[in-house]
């Protein structure tokens, strides 16, 4: 009856949030160590790990519109906007649907700040992504109580390989002289 389903209520947001934050304060209070404390340990790192990546790529853009809306306050002497805040909950794509992923403001912070400093060329790509892997370490240690993290901003890894590969295979091309360069033709 998917024609009916326009007319079910939707969840409100401020419901789906607390079901976010509850689902993951229980996930960071669980005691056991058993195999289903594991397995939503696991799972709830994987949500936190696309909450972080998200908010990464948040503060990198909002970071870009806010400085823009800051010139034209000033360039049109009105008032400088407030900086952006970082999200503590993010609509993340899991396997079933969309899922609202709430991250404790001390770790959405930093994750939001970083993209900001990336954003700003105060850090460079592998700094950010240094960074962001110990921030992605503390909530797998720390909060999550898992043995092994996550790994923290996969696409900006990908796009450094990717930009040294290109670089590799650019030297190679026409960059270093063969041995022979020097040897007198015949």
């Amino acid at each position: 009856m998917a024609l009916f389903d326009i007319f079910k209520k939707q969840p409100a947001e401020e419901d789906e949030r607390a079901r976010a934050k509850a689902a993951y304060e229980k996930v960071a209070n669980l005691e056991s160590e058993g195999h289903e404390a594991r397995s939503m340990r696991l799972g709830m790192s994987m949500l936190c790990r696309a909450h972080l990546d998200k908010t990464f790529v948040a503060g990198a853009q909002q970071t870009e519109a806010h400085e823009l809306a800051v010139l034209v306050a000033i360039q049109q002497a009105k008032e400088v906007p407030e900086p952006p805040q970082a999200p503590l909950f993010q609509k993340i794509k899991s396997t079933n649907g969309e899922a609202l992923v709430y991250l404790p403001p001390e770790y959405a912070d930093e994750a939001f700040a970083i993209g900001m400093l990336y954003q700003k060329t105060e850090l460079t790509a592998q700094q950010a992504i240094d960074a962001a892997q110990r921030l992605a370490d503390r909530i797998c240690y720390d909060a999550l109580k898992l043995n092994a993290p996550f790994v923290a901003l996969q696409f900006l890894r990908e796009e450094l390989a990717e930009a040294a590969d290109a670089a590799a295979e650019e030297a190679g091309e026409g960059g270093a002289p063969s041995e022979d360069a020097d040897r007198p033709r015949a």
